[in-house]
């Protein structure tokens, strides 16, 4: 396991740190139970998992060279009180063998069913286990408690689910995750140090004050070059000014599509939400390269300026339909995530909302509060005792303007940057000296032998089906979420 971790945390913090050691403790005993049962019997990956208590099969799909299984497994709905209900998370296991390295991904979202890898899993040539976060659609309690819906309770489910596998996956783990699954796999390291090897989060975002946001407007003043810049911002000023016109568009969609707005409150609150996004939307997903095939504004129709706003911000996305699915996102930035809020002054005098808070695209009848103290804390600590973690970000990226930073007490610890990528920046990417680096850390924390450290190249092979171009926890979606 990982070498000695100085572990200093404040007992007196927030998200649960107290009740915390009660908890792991109920947890390994639990999980040893569960693996002595485990090991007991058959040698067939799928026996053995499903031995585990609380583990059950949801289906099994074929993979060239993998075992892929998708599973239940049952979790208290909160983790101080264990006795308290329970709920299944869905997990999958991508399985390559026993003697190999495990990779726990997660997205910070829902679960995919479909095989895939991700880009440490491909570098180590392990297994994977991935994780659907707790209070996505079906890993959710019934009744909903959202009050169990925090970073400390979502480490814990990871934190038991690695405990109950650790014995039938003995070797390293790493965990990753893009995006908000990279801000999971980081507090997961926060909670629970001891558990994995190294961590390799991607394009994650570190909201420390929620309500400074001013290097994100730094970052949209000098991202791209000026002509692109203004191509933008013109054609979002544009969809401002010729309201009338597209919300009558924007009104008979909603009508053809049964969409509502009952939760952000009214079509013209939603509408501008859209055309918010449509800036930030374009540096998240796409870059400089495409930026000519914006259609000049003031030339463009109603219908080009309609559906450009549609292409890149998507009309369905503050719909009740399109908010639905997000909520336990929305939740967790209006009450401990934070969300950025940017000034764009060039659409002073046309703008009547501005950047909306997360609060409301949540339905009302869902109580929250936010707690500042929550992201200071992970910093501080990520900053004191970051041990075996790597940072990746994309410099054209948005979410990358609020990044973590290593301090003195970090150690065997790195923040590279992919120049001109954006959400979707990985290992690959990076400058020669950085990536040969990171893929030899990734290599060296997964407990490979020295000869593949010091080649730095990913031992497996590369699977257009398995690898896809953008991980799954980051492609292209519409809303203003990381």
């Amino acid at each position: 396991m990982r070498k000695s971790l100085r572990w200093l945390v404040s007992l007196s913090v927030l998200i649960g740190t107290v009740g915390s050691t009660g908890v792991a403790t109920a947890a390994n005993t639990e999980a040893d139970s569960s693996t002595a049962v485990a090991d007991s019997q058959s040698t067939d990956i799928k026996d053995r998992i499903l031995a585990i208590p609380g583990m059950t099969l949801i289906e099994e799909k074929p993979y060239a060279g993998y075992r892929y299984l998708v599973l239940n497994y049952e979790q208290p709905i909160d983790h101080r009180r264990p006795w308290a209900g329970t709920f299944q998370q869905r997990i999958s296991v991508l399985h390559k063998g026993t003697d190999r390295p495990t990779v726990f991904r997660t997205s910070g979202y829902g679960l995919s069913t479909t095989p895939s890898r991700s880009e440490p899993t491909r570098i180590v040539d392990g297994n994977q286990i991935s994780m659907e976060y707790r209070f996505f659609t079906p890993s959710r309690p019934q009744p909903a408690d959202w009050s169990k819906l925090d970073i400390w309770q979502a480490a814990s489910d990871q934190h038991r689910i690695f405990t109950a596998l650790k014995k039938i996956y003995a070797e390293n783990w790493l965990s990753t995750g893009g995006s908000k699954g990279g801000m999971t796999a980081t507090y997961y390291e926060r909670f629970y140090p001891k558990d994995m090897d190294g961590v390799v989060a991607y394009v994650a975002p570190n909201d420390v004050v929620n309500n400074e946001d001013s290097a994100y407007d730094r970052f949209f003043a000098n991202v791209g070059t000026k002509e692109c810049r203004d191509r933008l911002n013109d054609m979002q000023r544009e969809a401002l000014i010729r309201r009338e016109p597209l919300q009558k568009k924007y009104k008979e969609w909603a009508e053809a599509e049964g969409a509502t707005f009952n939760t952000v409150g009214t079509l013209d609150k939603a509408y501008e939400a859209v055309v918010l996004d449509f800036v930030w939307g374009f540096w998240q997903y796409y870059g400089e390269d495409v930026c000519d095939q914006i259609p000049d504004a003031k030339t463009a129709t109603d219908d080009v300026v309609y559906e450009t706003i549609d292409a890149y911000s998507g009309w369905s996305a503050y719909a009740d339909q399109g908010l639905e699915y997000y909520t336990p996102y929305y939740y967790q930035a209006a009450t401990q995530l934070g969300s950025p809020t940017i000034q764009q002054p060039h659409l002073a005098g046309l703008s009547r909302y501005g950047y909306q808070p997360a609060r409301n695209f949540v339905p009302s009848s869902i109580p929250m509060k936010f707690q500042p103290q929550v992201m200071r804390d992970v910093d501080n600590w990520v900053r004191r005792n970051a041990n075996q973690m790597l940072f990746v970000y994309g410099g054209n990226d948005p979410w990358g303007a609020e990044p973590f930073h290593l301090g003195k007490g970090a150690r065997d610890s790195y923040v590279y940057t992919a120049p001109g990528a954006n959400h979707g920046a990985n290992v690959a990417g990076l400058v020669d000296a950085e990536r040969e680096n990171a893929t030899a850390r990734i290599l060296a924390w997964a407990g490979v032998s020295a000869p593949a450290v010091q080649a730095a190249q990913p031992l497996a092979r590369f699977d257009a089906r398995l690898d896809k171009a953008v991980d799954e926890d980051v492609t292209r979606e519409h809303g203003l979420r990381p």
